[in-house]
């Protein structure tokens, strides 16, 4: 892969550049730019146009979910913390392609990195399955039930569906269903497409929040 330009966006001078210390240590991935509040990131995102920006959710002026939601051309990697977890379901429904936890290992954050930069938006399984877990266990019951779009569903996608919410890779989620790996891409794109989702994270949200899937299933 060529070298993965990073926009940073952070309202704290020493998280900036310990990311991005970190982050061109590797040598292959570059910040472009440095962003303090919401209306510099979109500034500086459509100035450089970075391949992934990696985003804090509080800051000063605009925050980032918002930040998140102007972004429509950008890949979004949201950086939390359990203390501000009640704000990654907004974050996710705004178009951000994953989150990861600030104190994740660097090699989990250049993974994760990557994985969005390919226009992967599973990341760390286990991660998003803990965190949407407790988001979701504050959400009202049926808070957008949708059963038209969900309708359009075959009843394999469904289950594709439900399996991805659990926190399922594609191929966890062959050996489970006992095909290929390339067929269960097919089922999630065709999921994708049907419920009009950004991606698979989003996918994971539709099925809390239309009842495919309960907080704490596995």
């Amino acid at each position: 892969m060529n070298t993965i330009r990073v926009l940073i966006a952070d309202d704290q001078p020493l998280a900036r550049a310990g990311f991005k210390a970190v982050l061109e240590a590797t040598g292959k991935i570059e910040v472009v730019a440095e962003a303090e509040n919401g209306e510099q990131t979109i500034e500086l995102a459509h100035r450089h146009e970075p391949d992934v920006v990696l985003m804090d959710i509080r800051m000063p002026g605009m925050d980032g979910i918002e930040a998140t939601r102007r972004l429509a051309r950008q890949r979004v990697l949201i950086l939390t913390t359990f203390g501000l977890d009640e704000y990654i379901i907004e974050a996710l429904r705004a178009g951000a392609s994953g989150f990861l936890l600030k104190d994740a290992p660097v090699d989990e954050l250049v993974s994760a990195i990557r994985a969005v930069a390919a226009g992967d938006a599973q990341l760390s399984p286990a991660v998003t399955k803990r965190l949407l877990e407790q988001v979701a266990r504050r959400l009202p019951t049926a808070v957008t039930r949708d059963t038209s779009s969900l309708a359009q569903l075959t009843e394999r996608e469904r289950e594709v569906l439900r399996l991805m919410a659990v926190g399922m890779s594609n191929a966890e989620i062959a050996a489970a269903l006992v095909v290929s790996e390339p067929t269960v891409k097919t089922h999630v794109s065709s999921v994708l497409q049907k419920l009009r989702l950004r991606d698979r994270v989003q996918a994971v949200i539709y099925a809390y929040e239309n009842g495919l899937i309960e907080p704490g299933e596995r």
